[in-house]
Formats: C-alpha cells, sequence, structure tokens
C-alpha cells in the first residue's frame, strides 16, 4: 500500500503539478502577453504570446521529466516527447502529454548515464518511446478526452444546475487538494473558445462553473482565516492557493465545509443566472483567484476576437463576475462559517497557517 502511494503521490501530485508550471509557463503566459498585444502599438505582444503558447507541449514534457528527477538528457530529451504528444493528443493533448512524458521519462532514465555512448541512449530511448506514444496512443487519448468533454458539454445544456453545481464542487475540491485543477480543466478541454478543438457552448458554461468553485474555495479560505492568519493569510490563499489549507483539513475536515458549500451556490448562479461562460485559455478554468487568472480568463475571452465569444458584454457580466469570483464567495463562506463557530465546530486556530 506504501508504495502505491508513493506513486500516486509521484505522479498525480509532483507530475501534474509540474505539468501545470509548464502549461502556466507557456500557454497560460502566452494568453496574457496576446491580451497585451490587443492594445494599439503593442502588436509585438501577441507576436511573443504566439511563440509561448506554441511550445506548450515541450513545456509541459520538459517540467514532468524534471519533477520526477530525471537527469537532463531525460528533461531535454522530454520537450520533443512534449511536442509530438501534444500535437497528436488533438483535444487531448495536454492529458497525452502527462501520461506518455510520464512513461517516456521513467523508461529514458532507467537507461541514462549507464553506457559509455550516454548522450546517444539516453535520448534515443526516451523519444522512441515517446514518439511510438505519441503516434500510436495520443490519438486515442484525444478521443476519449473528445467523448468526455462532449459529455460534460451536452450535460451543461441540457441541465446547467446540475452540471454547474457538480463542475463547480468537484473542480473546486480539486484546486484545493495537492492535485492540478488548471491541468484537469487544460485536460478536459473546459472552454468555449473557437481556438479549442471540439469546443462547444455546453464547455464553455462547465468552464465558468469551474472558475466559480475554485474561486469559492480560495476567497472562502481567505476570508473565514482572516482571524487566524491575519492580511498575510488573506493574500496569501486569496491570490495565492488554498492547497495550504490542506495540513488543517487533514486534522479537522470540516473546516472545508464553508467554501465547499459557497461552491455550490456560486457555480449554479454562474450556470443559470449570469450565463458566465469561460471563452479564454481551458487553463483559467482552473486556477480561481490564484493570481486573479481565473476572472482574467473569463474577461480575456470577451476581449478577443479571436476567442468566438458570441454575446455582447454588459453591465451585468461584469456584475456576475464580480459577485460569482469574490463576493458571493466571502459572503456565503463566512455566513456558513458563523454559526460553526458559534457552535464550537471550528475553533481560533483550526486555520492557522
Amino acid at each position: 500500500m506504501s508504495i502505491i502511494k508513493k506513486y500516486l503521490s509521484r505522479y498525480f501530485i509532483t507530475a501534474m503539478s509540474a505539468m501545470a508550471q509548464g502549461l502556466f509557463a507557456s500557454l497560460l503566459i502566452g494568453t496574457i502577453f496576446k491580451a497585451l498585444g490587443m492594445i494599439p502599438h503593442l502588436g509585438v505582444f501577441a507576436e511573443i504570446g504566439g511563440f509561448a503558447q506554441a511550445v506548450a507541449g515541450p513545456a509541459m514534457a520538459a517540467a514532468i521529466a524534471y519533477s520526477l528527477g530525471c537527469d537532463p538528457l531525460v528533461i531535454f530529451s522530454s520537450a520533443a516527447v512534449g511536442y509530438a504528444a501534444n500535437s497528436m493528443g488533438g483535444a487531448g493533448g495536454p492529458l497525452a502529454v502527462f501520461f506518455i512524458a510520464i512513461i517516456a521519462a521513467e523508461l529514458g532514465q532507467l537507461v541514462s548515464k549507464k553506457t559509455k555512448v550516454d548522450i546517444i541512449v539516453t535520448p534515443f530511448v526516451t523519444l522512441l518511446v515517446g514518439g511510438l506514444l505519441s503516434v500510436f496512443a495520443a490519438p486515442f487519448i484525444g478521443k476519449l478526452i473528445g467523448y468526455v468533454s462532449y459529455f460534460i458539454g451536452w450535460a451543461a445544456t441540457q441541465a446547467p444546475l446540475v452540471t454547474g453545481l457538480a463542475v463547480s464542487v468537484v473542480m473546486g475540491i480539486a484546486l484545493t487538494l495537492p492535485i492540478s485543477s488548471a491541468a484537469i480543466c487544460a485536460g478536459l478541454v473546459l472552454t468555449g473558445s473557437a481556438l479549442a478543438e471540439g469546443s462547444s457552448v455546453g464547455l464553455a458554461i462547465a468552464g465558468g462553473a469551474a472558475v466559480a468553485g475554485c474561486c469559492a474555495q480560495m476567497v472562502g479560505f481567505a476570508v473565514i482565516s482572516f482571524k487566524d492568519n491575519g492580511v498575510g493569510g488573506l493574500l496569501s490563499q486569496g491570490v495565492g492557493t488554498s492547497m495550504l489549507q490542506m495540513p488543517n483539513i487533514i486534522k479537522k475536515p470540516i473546516i472545508w465545509l464553508p467554501p465547499i458549500i459557497a461552491s455550490a451556490v456560486t457555480g449554479p448562479l454562474a450556470t443559470c443566472v449570469f450565463s458566465m461562460r469561460m471563452y479564454g485559455a481551458a487553463i483559467n478554468s482552473g486556477m480561481g483567484t490564484c493570481g486573479l487568472l481565473g476572472p482574467v480568463g473569463i474577461i480575456l475571452g470577451w476581449l478577443d476576437p479571436a476567442n468566438g465569444y458570441p454575446d455582447h458584454v454588459g453591465f451585468i457580466d461584469w456584475l456576475g463576475l464580480a459577485l460569482i469570483c469574490f463576493i458571493l464567495p466571502a459572503l456565503i463562506s463566512y455566513l456558513v462559517y458563523l454559526p460553526m463557530k458559534k457552535t464550537g465546530l471550528i475553533k481560533d486556530g483550526d486555520m492557522k497557517l
């Protein structure tokens, strides 16, 4: 059992978190540069953003190999593996990179520094394994993700209340857990952007619900733990990560209830009342208020004509964004927290970082 836990932690916490960092350093920062490029006379920023977005696959794979403690030649060779897996994976490119880069890096590491011609053997093995898997397995991963994404999109259009609630709660919990909600959203293509293969209005709706759930966790914990952690804790959780509360959640799981309830409320409100939809990069759907990238992703989807946002953006859209991402998570979490605090279910120090 300890061996299983070790590898689950290695791949689904360490490697997945590194994959998200690779996405941040390429696709996400590229999206921000392209947004800056929309400002008159700053078109060069859009070009820079395009370069960054183009290397998302290599960045993810190299980050994964690095996180697994691989030798330099394995890491460098993984860049080509990431490009191949992301290209062949289609809509499921990020998920294809995740699995294929892990296998290629681990097998490449097995032969690394074992021969006198390491400079040839290690890249050869890493790229051979990764290349073959990219050609023969990545398209099937892409099709599988396409089916899952289609189902999510279909469910969001058929039952937006239920889907909004489920996606918001699940993605919010994933954000606080030591796994990457951003990588999951990217893998499931939770965006309606015209730039995303297999996009749909339903996926845009699900992306909006994911933003709501992730914001609820971060803002919720930041507010209800203010007495324990002050301004520093407010900022570190509100614009950093609610994952900081995981040690406290393990000790006392009930402290998780206020943000979860907040996400269960804001998710359906996002889908059914404010029609909050993600037309920015899918990775933004799982970012919450980390660097304000969840709301920023929504806004970029509105502003960039290339993303294909179908409607005029008015006052209600901006109001909904403020309510769903900031005001309601704080208010609902605090209103749930107060009676729990008065009855002793939550005590001072329970959320101390």
